[in-house]
């Protein structure tokens, strides 16, 4: 109540007003605190807690999540076996027989992991229809997080693999309410069938009811940053579903939707979706054979468009629950299976990017999962429009993808990347993983700073075919170069990032380069002010030496280490 005569607040009024406002900012702040993408300029960033998160991942082996045990927060898990061989390497159901001395969310932290990609199926939270169970979730929740760790579900739904292996066995064995996909060879196969309108909307059901969950147990601590829906879906051994409601739907006219955005985007279409469209005179409606003509990437669009809409579907509706950035990934096409169902067909290949865009806009990003072929070319095809790059499987096994990762991180404004099979990672047997993602997560800040502008930011990748590269950033242009003595290279690869931390400041991390600087400036040269070495003591950097004499060359440039990650800061200097 206001005094008419002094028009003073009374106290107990007062600390009510006050309540009021601190409740009211606290809601703000929590709403802020929703992990989400913000885009600006020339990057996306993953914000947590308010603040750029980079993603030091790793994605478990997929049955891991199956027990609890395994997901305890302490205590060694239970021993895993080591299972038959899948195309040349351990197959998704297996992790290697380890001796780590504690559980996995402890291999974690020696790992420097800070974020996990993690299975979480449809049979496992829903074994009855109806019926719901989170006990799974609630303990692969509860270890991340006792670790301050990330956590990634990967919603084993509909499809995993181009199968549907997980979905639950109520669903399965009802093929007549929920239809399977069909191909030339086998017939019916283990495949829901992407017009099974019953199975896509038991699957949001589920879905819906996981991002439910998730919210009620983890809204308050953000443990959970982000969702994949379904996994390396499409249809593998034909080039599209040859069910009789499959082949009723591929003769009918190309969806009015995916017609706007063609001819709206027409000029930014993906090259090879251009060229498909070209081959029919960029017609503006008819059947799937009249706007994309008749081959087997006519029917890859077709079953691109039929997963994206699906999928989208899930994802809406697990939105509206709770609204986590949600991506896609993709099972890649190689030299060795180059056409639709050599991979699975419908998937989100780049060639068929903007279908995907049409069909899924409830859908933030797709993603690559790099196990062959050109790493960077990969990377530039998912970043070519604009996309933010995320890379939620790869190789840990073969040491040059350890580069290939710095690199990304590097050079392409990178969420972040994951390895797959991570908890098959022994960190004292396999040290450079480790080293590599320390060594990002202590210039981590000074990486999302940089991110957006190549000329704070920029990684480089040597070999015998391409063994120096010169990159230009501010003043200076800066050559990388693999290791040489005496005129002849001494390594066969070379990788890392270099920061420009100051107007003659620079922060290099990587291994087996020498970093030289070349000023724009004709008139003047340039040299090695002063190099100081960073190590690791106890999980944290520290100054180590001053180096110079033969650790520089005499001055003529830095020196990264031939062995493991390195960090080293310099500070450059120009004379005439």
């Amino acid at each position: 109540m206001i005094s008419n005569s002094n028009n003073t607040i009374k106290p107990s009024l007062l600390k009510t007003i006050v309540t009021i406002v601190i409740a009211s900012f606290c809601t703000i702040s929590t709403a802020q605190a929703i992990p989400y993408l913000k885009k600006e300029k020339n990057k996306t960033q993953l914000i947590v807690n308010n603040k750029p998160f980079l993603m030091l991942a790793g994605e478990l082996s997929n049955s891991v999540s199956g027990s609890i045990e395994h997901m305890l927060p302490s205590g060694k898990p239970l021993p895993r076996k080591e299972y038959s061989m899948v195309g040349g390497t351990l197959g998704n159901d297996t992790s290697k027989n380890m001796d780590y001395d504690g559980s996995v969310w402890d291999q974690m932290v020696d790992l420097n992991v800070n974020t996990v990609l993690v299975a979480v199926s449809w049979e496992m939270i829903e074994p009855q229809e109806g019926t719901f169970d989170f006990t799974a979730v609630d303990a692969i929740i509860k270890g991340a997080r006792e670790k301050n760790i990330k956590i990634i579900p990967l919603w084993f739904g509909s499809w995993k693999n181009g199968m549907s292996s997980y979905a639950p066995l109520w669903l399965k064995k009802d093929y007549k309410k929920f239809p399977r996909s069909k191909t030339k060879k086998s017939g019916s196969v283990e495949v829901v069938s992407t017009l099974s309108l019953e199975a896509r909307n038991a699957d949001a059901k589920a879905f819906t009811e996981l991002m439910k969950h998730i919210k009620k147990v983890d809204s308050e601590h953000r443990t959970v940053i982000m969702v994949q829906v379904e996994n390396e879906v499409g249809l593998m051994d034909d080039s599209r579903d040859r069910s009789a409601i499959a082949e009723k739907e591929f003769k009918k006219d190309v969806p009015k939707a995916l017609m706007e955005y063609l001819i709206k985007n027409k000029k930014t279409l993906m090259p090879q979706l251009k060229e498909l469209w070209a081959s029919s005179g960029y017609k503006k409606s008819g059947n799937w054979e009249e706007v994309f003509g008749s081959s087997v990437w006519t029917d890859l669009a077709f079953m691109s468009w039929q997963y994206a809409t699906y999928m989208n579907y899930v994802a809406k509706l697990g939105k509206e629950e709770y609204n986590l950035p949600m991506f896609v990934n993709a099972w890649l096409e190689y030299e060795g299976s180059p056409l639709p169902g050599g991979f699975p067909t419908g998937g989100p290949l780049p060639r068929v990017k903007d279908i995907w865009k049409a069909g899924a806009p409830d859908i933030d990003f797709m993603s690559p999962d790099i196990y062959g072929g050109d790493f960077v070319e990969w990377c530039n095809q998912y970043t070519t429009q604009g996309d933010p790059l995320f890379i939620p499987e790869t190789w840990w096994t073969k040491p040059e993808y350890v580069g290939y990762m710095l690199y990304a991180i590097g050079n392409y404004n990178t969420l972040g990347v994951a390895p797959f099979g991570i908890d098959r990672v022994n960190p004292k047997e396999e040290p450079l993983l480790r080293e590599m993602y320390s060594a990002v997560n202590y210039l981590s800040p000074s990486i999302l700073e940089s991110q957006g502008n190549k000329d704070k930011i920029s990684g480089f990748l040597l070999n015998k075919d391409t063994p120096f590269v010169e990159i230009s950033m501010g003043d200076y242009m800066v050559r990388a170069e693999l290791y040489k003595r005496r005129g002849i290279y001494r390594v066969e690869d070379a990788y890392g990032v270099i920061l420009k931390t100051g107007d003659n400041h620079f922060t290099i991390t990587g291994s087996k380069a020498v970093i030289s600087f070349i000023p724009k400036d004709k008139s003047v040269k340039a040299g090695i002010g002063t190099v100081d070495e960073y190590i690791e003591v106890n999980n944290k950097w520290i100054k180590g030496r001053r180096l110079g004499g033969d650790e520089t060359n005499r001055g003529m440039g830095v020196f990264l280490p031939v062995e493991g990650i390195g960090i080293q800061k310099t500070e450059i200097y120009t004379y005439k």
